[in-house]
């Protein structure tokens, strides 16, 4: 190669990072002396899937290099060599024939002059073979804001009608072991085997909870028409945090509308610009956007201990506070965080956890209290959160801590300080569904018992359950359209289950959610697993009878 020729590809590197410097400026806010060309997005920036989406799409759209996968890419140097192997040779020469330009944001304008005068490529139109994921989806460049809500449109509507989406589909009765689902695909109602509930110990059709929130609807009203602060607090929520202590070992507890209000609001009251948060990669999106809403320097860590230990150590000397934020069991993978390990790192670079138990709460530990329960490590968790939502049959969610957390939250956390709260009517029945987990433990025995049925029928036929210790099964697919392929043939035996395909894990990670209770017999799981391998062989998916 000659003098010349080393010097062109030199420019064209500069004028390649240069553009994708500016264009991560552009959506994270970042000064350019907080971004360097080995920068990881998710350990060193914060930056998570959906963003590294929009920088991705925003970066090509002006390169006009139309697709490219967003695997393999880590850092912004990844980020820039993608770039510069999608341009080839085509789009640069006439760049490269100008005036080498003295500075980056020259070359970044010369670039994007280039890129500005090459037509656009029109959106393909939806087709039966359409291999677009949702995530193409999230940020299709347009002036027009709802051009991407129009092409969403369009894609959802086919993929319904072939009959592979059927998301939010009515219950008609109560969600049960069985349940009656108005199919909107097929125009009529059809009674399904479901294993698409969080009802782990079938709390929420108990006749004893039900009529607990009868009684203090009509003794208390519909609603509290207030927030807690000013005029919305029942004896009944008092009640409530009292048993809800008691059941996670802590000193108080506070309740907020929503599991996904408690993580927003807890984890932006607790952390501000000056302190780091920690994220698992896979943790629920309420997590990570309580994360973004605190304004701290998020690191994102690989889905394992190792990694977090590294993102660590890289940021050992930074002043601030320091927040481990984990999901006990992780939604749509079923595995346990290694608890043990992650407290001992918290305390070897003097970090805080909090545990979102969502899934763990009336499934982990003898009792049912959750991950540190099932850990041995019942009151060693700084900050224990979840959802009513799930085993507990109702809706808000809850924070378990030590007194002075909790009452800090009460005033600083702001969606607990200007939403209005859970009616008394759900506290009532959550107060009977945590006496009755804790005095009828065998809904806790039945459930595992359910679970480990189905779980070693589906491990003999050969389906891949990931690394899964709980009650979410998932069948783990990997391609998308294979995974729709398999859920359409799944419900039209009669098995209704969740198909998780992008927001719910990444392009490539799709799979089938397998949800087990204590309320399915040990037909409905027999069942369940035939209905499974006999729709795996329709999509040509190779499993043992």
């Amino acid at each position: 190669m000659s003098d010349d020729q080393t010097t062109l590809d030199l420019s064209r590197d500069e004028t390649a990072l240069a553009l994708t410097l500016t264009v991560v400026q552009h959506h994270t806010g970042y000064s350019p002396e907080q971004l360097s060309p080995e920068a990881e997005f998710e350990a060193d920036l914060g930056i998570d899937s959906i963003v590294l989406l929009e920088i991705h799409s925003d970066l090509m759209g002006r390169c006009n290099c139309a697709g490219g996968s967003l695997d393999g890419i880590r850092s912004i140097r990844d980020l820039t060599r993608q770039l510069l192997e999608r341009l080839g040779a085509a789009p640069l020469p006439e760049l490269a024939a100008q005036p080498a330009p003295s500075g980056a944001a020259d070359l970044v304008d010369t670039l994007l002059n280039a890129a500005q005068d090459a037509p656009t490529e029109d959106v393909r139109p939806v087709a039966p073979q359409d291999t677009r994921t949702m995530r193409d989806f999230a940020d299709l460049p347009s002036r027009d804001l709802f051009h991407k809500a129009r092409e969403f449109s369009a894609f959802y509507q086919a993929q319904r009608t072939q009959g592979y989406y059927w998301y939010g589909m009515p219950l008609e009765t109560p969600c049960q072991n069985r349940a009656v689902i108005f199919d909107e695909v097929a125009g009529r109602p059809r009674e399904f085997l479901m294993f698409a509930s969080n009802n782990y110990l079938g709390l929420a059709n108990d006749p004893r909870v039900l009529e607990a929130i009868r009684d203090a609807a009509t003794r208390y009203g519909a609603t509290n028409t207030g927030c807690r602060l000013i005029g919305g607090s029942n004896i009944l929520h008092k009640e409530l945090e009292t048993k809800l202590s008691l059941l996670k070992g802590t000193e108080d507890s506070i309740v907020f509308p929503s599991g996904y209000s408690a993580n927003l609001g807890t984890i932006s009251a607790l952390c501000s610009q000056r302190d780091m948060v920690f994220t698992d990669a896979i943790n629920h999106m309420s997590i990570q956007d309580g994360c973004k809403l605190s304004g701290a320097s998020r690191k994102i860590y690989q889905h394992s201990i190792a990694s977090l230990e590294r993102t660590l150590e890289r940021s050992a000397d930074a002043e601030g506070g320091r927040l481990i934020v984990t999901d006990g069991v992780f939604s749509m993978h079923g595995d346990i965080v290694d608890l043990p390990r992650l407290v001992e790192l918290a305390r070897k670079y003097d970090a805080k956890v909090l545990v979102d138990d969502a899934h763990s709460t009336g499934v982990l530990g003898k009792t049912g209290s959750g991950t540190s329960e099932h850990f041995g490590m019942k009151g060693q968790v700084d900050l224990e959160l979840g959802t009513f939502s799930k085993t507990l049959a109702g809706v808000g969610g809850f924070v378990a801590a030590r007194a002075e957390v909790v009452e800090y939250l009460r005033f600083y956390a702001n969606s607990y300080v200007f939403a209005a709260t859970i009616p008394a009517h759900v506290a009532a029945g959550l107060i009977m569904s945590i006496e009755l987990m804790m005095t009828e433990p065998q809904r806790l025995a039945t459930l595992w018992r359910n679970i480990d049925h189905l779980k070693s029928r589906l491990l003999r036929a050969g389906f891949d359950l990931g690394e899964t210790q709980s009650a979410i099964l998932p069948v783990v697919i990997g391609d998308d359209r294979k995974t729709l392929e398999l859920g359409r043939a799944v419900r039209s035996r009669g098995m209704f289950c969740q198909t998780v395909v992008f927001p719910g894990v990444a392009v490539g990670d799709a799979r089938l959610r397998i949800s087990v209770t204590s309320e399915h017999t040990l037909e409905d799981l027999d069942l369940a697993a035939q209905i499974l391998i006999e729709s795996a062989k329709e999509v040509g998916i190779e499993v043992d009878d």
